[in-house]
């Protein structure tokens, strides 16, 4: 049986875990002892262990009983917790969603000879699957992802509920936004270009430029046209910039009283509590990918991935960690059956563009309930 150790132990780690306990024996880490605890009363079978990934000597030392490595921790730990696993020589699968360069610890990994496995969520994650995939079929121009996590019940203001940690939103709400335009990079700030769009299920929903392309700028810089923007209810994105145009996310800190405080500080405080996702609290998940190109036929043609999943009442397991958490360990048990063999560090389009991997990670996740819908039109010269 492989030993496997899930390093972060949030709602996405902890689904993680016991997906993976189904097969393997799983020890969940994470600093918070009561959080390990808690769910440790609920699944007995998980292992847990206390550990801070910042002690690498340590963190380093406990991985030596590992074969496999899921990284899921918070986004400001994730390049430096991924470079002490490489460090270790352990294959990684990691959903840390890390703002630096995966590629620069490449030579890294092949120096150690080990497997590492990034942005391995629902995007970037799964839409960089779908996009390896056609672009080994598909002469690609366009690709464009509209993608959210929203709570079934809006609560005024922000009509948001977070399934990870609050400092992890607000980066995704302050990092400058790149996507590609005419076969440029364009850089543009998170928030903007706003436009309302339908779903079924759902309704309307506003999209706004986010850095979601990550990796795919330079694994497929060949595609003219590429963009991924993050979806919400419609007035989220006001309330949002106000907060961000009056210094609420500013990390330099002011002096309140007699203290030094960041407002990035305290504003992930305040909306630590307005933005938390209850344990059961129902949400869902919605995407659309779609891709245009020239097939082998010289025609035009246009694929479109539609995804809507909600709250599981029977695993009592949040829709984001759903199709975040079951993306990661759909390639961890594949790449542990030996599907994909090379070493390195490898982002999820460089996965996809082997069929036997594109159609494993997506029965895997159809196996539980996680479905892609596919609609593909072709134009006729």
């Amino acid at each position: 049986m492989t030993n496997i150790i899930v390093l972060g132990a949030g709602m996405v780690g902890s689904a993680m875990a016991l997906d993976l306990s189904k097969n393997h024996s799983v020890t969940l880490a994470d600093l918070s002892i009561q959080r390990l605890e808690h769910l440790k009363a609920k699944h007995p079978s998980i292992n847990i262990l206390q550990l801070d990934v910042c002690d690498r000597t340590n963190l380093q030392s406990t991985l030596k009983n590992f074969d496999l490595v899921i990284c899921a921790v918070p986004g400001f730990l994730g390049f430096e917790t991924i470079k002490s696993v490489i460090e270790a020589g352990k294959n990684v699968v990691d959903i840390s969603f890390f703002s630096e360069n995966a590629l620069d610890l490449d030579a890294l990994a092949k120096t150690k000879g080990i497997t590492a496995i990034v942005d391995c969520g629902v995007a970037p994650g799964m839409h960089n699957i779908i996009l390896g995939y056609y672009n080994e079929r598909m002469k690609l121009t366009d690709f464009e992802t509209l993608v959210g996590g929203l709570p079934k019940i809006k609560k005024w203001p922000f009509n948001y509920k977070a399934p990870f940690s609050p400092i992890d939103v607000i980066e995704e709400y302050t990092r400058p936004a790149r996507y590609v335009e005419n076969g440029n990079i364009i850089i543009r700030d998170a928030l903007t270009d706003c436009e309302l769009v339908e779903f079924d299920k759902v309704g309307t929903l506003e999209s706004f430029n986010s850095d979601g392309l990550r990796t795919l700028l330079f694994t497929m810089p060949h595609i003219k046209n590429m963009k991924e923007k993050t979806l919400r209810y419609p007035g989220h994105v006001e309330y949002v910039r106000v907060l961000k145009d009056s210094g609420f996310f500013s990390e330099k800190k002011i002096m309140v009283s007699s203290s030094e405080i960041s407002p990035l500080d305290f504003t992930s405080k305040i909306l630590f509590n307005e933005w938390k996702l209850g344990e059961n609290e129902e949400e869902l998940t919605v995407m659309r990918v779609t891709l245009k190109g020239e097939n082998k036929n010289g025609e035009t043609e246009e694929m479109v991935y539609n995804l809507y999943d909600e709250y599981c009442h029977e695993t009592q397991t949040s829709s984001m960690a759903r199709t975040t958490g079951y993306t990661a360990t759909a390639v961890a048990n594949m790449f542990l059956e030996g599907l994909f063999t090379e070493k390195g560090v490898f982002p999820p389009e460089l996965i996809g563009k082997h069929e036997i991997c594109f159609e494993y990670i997506l029965n895997y996740l159809k196996e539980r309930n996680v479905n892609y819908f596919k609609t593909q039109t072709i134009q006729f010269a």
